[in-house]
């Protein structure tokens, strides 16, 4: 299954599995979790276990249906590298995207320290850019290393939600930075300052710089609806993509 994505930084989304567990404190008002309990009320398909790990053979066809070149960001619901998730579907999926060349896929994990054991004796395919989240300095930062070990044609941080100052971040091998606030009724703030010291660092070590979001509190650290508050940071927008032409 694959559908329009609302997500500033992909096209379309890609779920070959649904749910997860909390690892760490960027989990704690996770959206994918508030979302895949409505899908369940209404009886969506794929949603039958709420928020449990679930593998959906079913969903690897969509990619090859779609002939146009689209960006999808693979398991928005879920998270591929999952410990839950065999080597072996994991192989199924890739070999999806191995044979889908025209298309672009993001994957983003927590769970770093699975991608240079899978991806050990098994070549990354071209189209494939890899990210970890970076929230915090205690779990998020750790996570920078196992990425670089591993040679994906675009590697990125999402940092969202951006929950501290990360202090100096070694950026060597990381091509994309992503940024944003935690949105919803229970969000935690996120500094200005934050942002643009994140910024600053990708500006001097030449990283692109996204930045996505504020969400429920404001640049002012006030509290409202997220369309409100917007995504200028600085008075301007920051679309900053990695370049990378299409295979």
């Amino acid at each position: 299954m694959a559908g329009i994505s609302k997500i500033e930084w992909t096209e379309q989304t890609w779920n070959p599995t649904t749910g997860c567990d909390k690892i760490s404190a960027g989990c704690k008002h996770c959206y994918a979790e508030i979302m895949a309990k409505r899908l369940q009320a209404m009886k969506a398909k794929g949603y039958d276990n709420g928020f449990k790990l679930s593998i959906l053979p079913e969903r690897l066809a969509p990619p090859f249906k779609r002939k146009k070149p689209t960006t999808f960001f693979v398991n928005s619901m879920s998270d591929l590298f999952h410990q839950g998730i065999p080597d072996e579907y994991l192989d199924q999926v890739f070999n999806t995207i191995h044979q889908t060349p025209q298309h672009r896929y993001q994957i983003l994990t927590k769970r770093a320290e699975r991608l240079p054991v899978y991806f050990k004796d098994r070549a990354i395919p071209q189209n494939v850019w890899l990210g970890v989240t970076v929230e915090n300095i205690k779990e998020g930062l750790p996570r920078i290393d196992f990425l670089r070990k591993v040679p994906a044609s675009i590697r990125f941080l999402s940092i969202e939600p951006l929950l501290e100052d990360l202090g100096e971040v070694d950026l060597t091998g990381i091509h994309w930075v992503i940024v944003g606030g935690e949105s919803g009724a229970k969000a935690r703030k996120m500094e200005q300052s934050w942002v643009e010291h994140t910024k600053a660092q990708c500006e001097a070590q030449k990283v692109s710089f996204f930045f996505k979001q504020w969400g429920t509190w404001g640049a002012d650290g006030t509290k409202r609806d997220k369309k409100k508050n917007g995504r200028l940071l600085q008075g301007k927008a920051w679309d900053g993509m990695p370049v990378q032409t299409r295979v």
